[in-house]
């Protein structure tokens, strides 16, 4: 009896599975159809995967978009979602190079408002960002913080930062 259990080992995947990989491929769909479309085109997506979330977008009607859905899934099937997977989650900042670099902004910001002399680094670095914006930025954020204002010009030097990182 023992030996008639260890041959019968499934060599494909079970219905359950196939339903869950299907699943998932419908949510990343659905991931790819919430995206903006500007970020959607940044993204390298196959011709046919892209005509499908374009047209998902035009359906207001729930069944057909529940249906077109069940499309983008099945299309995705026969493409490796591995790489959009990894672009979606840096999109939304999950992937560690996105956290990694958001990190490293911080740390530079917390930098120049903390010693003049990281100033110099940054633009040694960073030779065609605007010198006297960065100043003024910097100037601001340190009065801010000094009379315990909210830090607007602090967050506007960390995206001038990430403009100029990009």
């Amino acid at each position: 009896m023992e030996a008639e259990s260890e041959e019968f080992e499934p060599s494909r995947p079970s219905k359950s599975q196939k339903k869950r990989e299907m699943h998932a491929l419908q949510d990343l769909g659905e991931e790819l159809v919430e995206l903006s479309q500007d970020r959607l085109d940044k993204l390298d997506l196959p011709d046919a995967l892209y005509d499908a979330v374009m047209d998902a977008r035009r359906f207001s009607k729930h069944e057909a978009r529940r249906r077109q859905m069940q499309f983008i899934g099945k299309v995705m099937r026969d493409i490796d979602t591995e790489p959009i997977a990894e672009q979606l989650a840096e999109i939304k900042g999950e992937s560690a190079t996105a956290k990694a670099q958001f990190h490293a902004l911080e740390r530079w910001r917390d930098r120049l408002l903390a010693d003049d002399a990281a100033l110099t680094e940054w633009l040694a670095e960073h030779p065609s960002d605007d010198i006297q914006q960065l100043r003024n930025l910097i100037r601001n954020a340190r009065k801010e913080a000094a009379e315990g204002k909210p830090p607007k010009s602090s967050r506007a030097l960390f995206r001038q930062l990430r403009e100029q990182m990009a």
